[in-house]
């Protein structure tokens, strides 16, 4: 709509006003409830708190302008926290800053490839799992600074927890305190006010109590009061750093493009605005993360707590992002010198109430009612996650949820029918021991070759087997090496092979690789009751299944 047309009608105008307000109020509220995050997710991944400022104002405002999602809200995260903590420790922040130029690129890549709605296809169990495994490294990874203890940051999940937990006995009951403080503001405050957030309640009281009765406990730091500027990256044009890098890359090119596109799913659910797209949403989170390295920034998604509060405050468009950048950037420039004061024990504490609020209580509930397979990958992703890393967690879970669907679907693509379903109720007809009849469903067709490989052991007898497709609506390769195998195995054993019901596009399928001419035109019917009156010797006349009493639908099944 132009402006031409909003001035000409009043309700547009209303309606354009109306959209701006939400914006604005979106857009501030998340800036608010960004702040404490931005300063915490950074000393979580082991940079300085300035980088989170920085990350939350550049990749905010330009995810928001070139990404796929209107009310997405993008800056640090715990999740990329939970990578970047190893990778800061191992290379530093130089190479971190590469490493995130790298991962845009990539991100970009699958963004053009048009990769975005792959993130569809990772099974529920898994996303629980690698959650609740950050969850619990985010918790655990602020031991540190809960406790007030100044110990060197370990590249690696276990070892740091072990690090923290043998000092216990030099914390600081100071910083102890604080964070308890900051626990139960964030906690409690919502029942008092939904406005403010509590987390930066939390900051706010814990930062005056340290300050007033001046606590010996570690603080932020001095904060530059000033915007983020551009600055050159070393070593980013050598070769050989860049191959060093290209694992880390791809990591946080992974977690950057999952986290982003799961939370602009969330969005999704909550605005009544254009749904998001997810390749444009990759394009995007790619640019910031490629330009955020250059404002002294670290690598970015889109957060979904972030994104909730300014879809649930009004937000609409993409100007609620871009407001929630420039508010950041205001509050950098007047309140600079305040935040250095804020002690890191308070930070600690935002980020423990966080990792509990972010593990999937419910989903955890769910999975040990439903089975228990599923619930196992759940286990086994968050296992690795916690012991090992993300990018392994996401592949071992996956792995796993793909050969429990593989072994699903071959247990139940295969149903034997029994002879009083072939034929109408009443039908003076024995298939006797020579015809088997089996029913496959779906579209999975790989589980079947082991199956009739058992079938022909254990029923030797049987001369004419049936397999009724007219519910496979597709087939891939596998299925069709799957099904020249039963083929060839049925032929040694004098067994014939009798294919019903095909549908357009498995016909196709088979006529294009040869296998429906190896298997003889003859061997193909249209129904079941076709091809059992072509083969059995007592038919003369093939039963007409039809009664008066039966519906569409049963006369379908039964001609089929």
């Amino acid at each position: 709509m132009t402006i031409s047309n909003i001035l000409e009608e009043p309700q547009s105008l209303n309606r354009w006003f109306s959209g701006l307000r939400g914006d604005l109020t979106g857009g501030l509220t998340a800036a608010v409830v960004a702040l404490p995050l931005a300063l915490a997710f950074a000393v979580a991944s082991g940079v300085e708190p300035k980088a989170g400022l920085y990350t939350a104002i550049v990749a905010g405002i330009v995810a928001a302008i070139f990404g796929g999602s209107p009310v997405q809200i993008t800056g640090p995260t715990g999740a990329m926290a939970v990578v970047l903590v190893g990778i800061v420790a191992k290379y530093g922040i130089e190479k971190v800053w590469i490493a995130g130029v790298m991962a845009g690129i990539i991100q970009i890549a699958l963004g053009v490839a048009k990769l975005g709605q792959l993130v569809k296809f990772i099974p529920y169990p898994v996303t629980a799992g690698f959650t609740n495994g950050i969850a619990v490294i985010i918790f655990c990874g602020q031991l540190n600074n809960f406790f007030g203890l100044q110990l060197p940051r370990s590249e690696h999940f276990a070892p740091g927890l072990w690090q923290s937990v043998t000092h216990v006995e030099a914390l600081n009951w100071a910083a102890v305190g604080l964070a308890i403080v900051v626990i139960a503001t964030t906690v409690l405050w919502p029942k008092i006010n939904s406005t403010i957030p509590g987390s930066l309640m939390g900051l706010v009281l814990a930062t005056a109590i340290a300050s007033y009765f001046h606590l010996d406990v570690p603080t932020i730091g001095r904060i530059p009061q000033s915007l983020p500027m551009p600055q050159g990256i070393p070593h980013w044009n050598d070769f050989s750093v860049i191959r060093e890098l290209i694992n880390p890359a791809l990591a946080l090119a992974a977690l950057g493009s999952i986290e982003s596109l799961l939370s602009a799913v969330v969005a999704d659910g909550m605005t009544v605005s254009e749904k998001h797209n997810s390749d444009r949403e990759l394009i995007g989170q790619g640019l910031a993360n490629i330009i955020v390295p250059f404002f002294g920034g670290i690598p970015a998604t889109g957060a979904i707590a972030r994104t909730v509060v300014n879809a649930r405050s009004g937000g609409k468009t993409r100007l609620s992002g871009v407001i929630h950048g420039v508010a950041l950037a205001i509050i950098v420039l007047t309140l600079a010198p305040l935040a250095a004061q804020i002690p890191l024990a308070a930070l600690a504490g935002i980020l423990m109430v966080v990792s509990v609020r972010m593990v999937e209580w419910e989903a955890i509930g769910l999975l040990m009612r439903a089975t228990y397979s599923d619930f196992a990958v759940m286990i086994l992703t968050w296992l690795v996650t916690i012991l090992f890393d993300l990018v392994l967690a996401v592949e071992v879970g996956l792995i796993a949820a793909g050969a429990l669907f593989i072994k699903r679907m071959s247990d139940l693509s295969l149903v034997k029918i029994p002879e009083t379903e072939v034929f109408p109720p009443g039908t003076p007809l024995e298939l006797g021991k020579e015809i088997a009849v089996y029913r496959v469903d779906g579209p999975v067709f790989f589980g079947a070759a082991e199956r009739f490989a058992t079938f022909l052991r254990d029923e030797p007898e049987v001369k004419y087997l049936i397999l009724r497709l007219r519910f496979v609506p597709n087939m891939d390769t596998t299925g069709l090496v799957a099904l020249e195998d039963i083929y060839h195995d049925l032929e040694r054993h004098n067994c014939r092979l009798i294919l019903t019901g095909l549908q357009p596009e498995v016909k196709q399928l088979l006529e294009r690789t040869g296998l429906l001419k190896t298997i003889g035109l003859s061997n193909c019917f249209e129904t079941t009751t076709d091809a059992i009156c072509s083969i059995s010797p007592q038919i003369r006349e093939c039963p007409q299944p039809i009664a008066a009493d039966l519906k569409t639908k049963e006369l379908m099944e039964l001609n089929d």
